[in-house]
C-alpha cells in the first residue's frame, strides 16, 4: 500500500491501518447497534456509556471522559441532559468544588438495566456467530494496542467500565 507522496509503510504499518479501518467502521455500526438497544429506553449509545460508567458509583464528568477517551466538553452535555431528565443527578465533591459528582437515580438505573437486558441478548447472539475463542483473540490484540498507544501496563482486573454486568 503507498501513499499519495509514494512512501510505502512497512508490512506492520500496513497491518495496523488496516485494523484501524476495521476499528472506526466497526465503531460507526456499534454505536447505530447501540442506539437501536438503547432507544426503548429511551437512551442513546452516548447516554449509556455515561449511565454504564457512574452505575457503580459517582464519578466526575472529566472522569467519565477519560474512561471512554472522550471529550469533556461532550460528556458534559450528555451528562446534563441526564440531570435534566432525572436519570442522573450532581452531588457535591468535597475534593473539588466545581468538579461536582454525578450519581445514577433509581431511574437511570432502570433505564439501564433495560439497555443492558437487550445488549445481552444481543452479545450472546453475535457472540455465538464470532465464536468465543476469536473474539478473546480479538480483545486481546486490542487491550495491547490500547496499551501501546497510551503507554499503561496491563489492565488486571478486565475493562474499567463494563458495558454490561
Amino acid at each position: 500500500m503507498t501513499h499519495a507522496e509514494g512512501a510505502s509503510r512497512t508490512p506492520a504499518g500496513d497491518a495496523l491501518s488496516e485494523l484501524v479501518v476495521h476499528v472506526f467502521r466497526l465503531d460507526g455500526l456499534l454505536t447505530a447497534t447501540g442506539d437501536s438497544l438503547a432507544q426503548p429506553a429511551g437512551q442513546t449509545s452516548a447516554r449509556w456509556r455515561v449511565l454504564a460508567t457512574v452505575d457503580d458509583g459517582p464519578a466526575t464528568v472529566a472522569q467519565v471522559a477519560r474512561a471512554w477517551g472522550l471529550a469533556r466538553q461532550s460528556v458534559q452535555r450528555v451528562a446534563d441532559v441526564l440531570v435534566e431528565e432525572r436519570f442522573c443527578r450532581y452531588d457535591e465533591n468535597p475534593g473539588h468544588r466545581r468538579a461536582q459528582f454525578l450519581r445514577i437515580t433509581p431511574r437511570g438505573r432502570r433505564a439501564l438495566r433495560t439497555i443492558q437486558a437487550a445488549q445481552r441478548t444481543w452479545a450472546d447472539s453475535l457472540g455465538e456467530v464470532i465464536g468465543e475463542a476469536d473474539l478473546q483473540r480479538a480483545n486481546d490484540v486490542l487491550a495491547r494496542a490500547i496499551r501501546a498507544i497510551t503507554g499503561q501496563q496491563p489492565l488486571e482486573s478486565g475493562p474499567e467500565v463494563p458495558i454490561d454486568r
